[in-house]
């Protein structure tokens, strides 16, 4: 009832999560969530979160990690997937970013371009959701990985890091 309360009734990875947990415990994922105690509580930890602060360096890189992805034949890794006749795109690794559009194309559904495109769209959605997901951390730093200082810089973190918590 507790995660019933909290989990949309439209959200089914969650809901099939939630049920899989009892099923395979027997203990409700509210229980052990409440009482979940992480495996790092006993360590310092530095959170670092490497990002470029302006958002068309990351449009860019991503169209272009994207073509050589398909340079590279991600299109015919796709077609050997779609060829085996038993995956389907109702599938969460078929529904993944790039393998939907990749999938729709083989499909018939949408053409080269669209596919592209559209795959390109959703890793920058993608990227987006991330990014505001890394900005709720408490304590983390954020570093422009587009800093020409970065690795001396993220260095000098790393060692004051270490320096305050071990030379107290």
């Amino acid at each position: 009832p507790a995660a019933a309360a909290k989990i949309h009734s439209n959200d089914a990875h969650r809901i099939q999560r939630a049920l899989e947990v009892f099923q395979l415990t027997g203990k409700l994922i509210s229980n052990l969530q409440r009482d979940d105690t992480s495996p790092l509580a006993d360590f310092d930890i530095l959170q670092i979160a490497l990002m470029p602060s302006e958002r068309k360096v990351l449009h860019d890189k991503i169209a272009q990690r994207f073509q050589m992805m398909l340079d590279a034949g991600f299109v015919d890794e796709v077609k050997a997937l779609y060829a085996r006749g038993d995956l389907s795109h109702d599938l969460p690794s078929i529904r993944s970013v790039g393998y939907r559009q990749a999938w729709d194309y083989l499909a018939g559904n949408i053409d080269e371009k669209t596919m592209r495109e559209s795959a390109i769209a959703a890793t920058r959605q993608l990227a987006k959701r991330q990014m505001t997901w890394l900005r709720t951390w408490p304590d983390c730093h954020y570093l422009d990985s587009e800093l020409p200082s970065l690795v001396p810089h993220t260095s000098r973190l790393i060692s004051s890091f270490f320096n305050t918590q071990y030379n107290q």
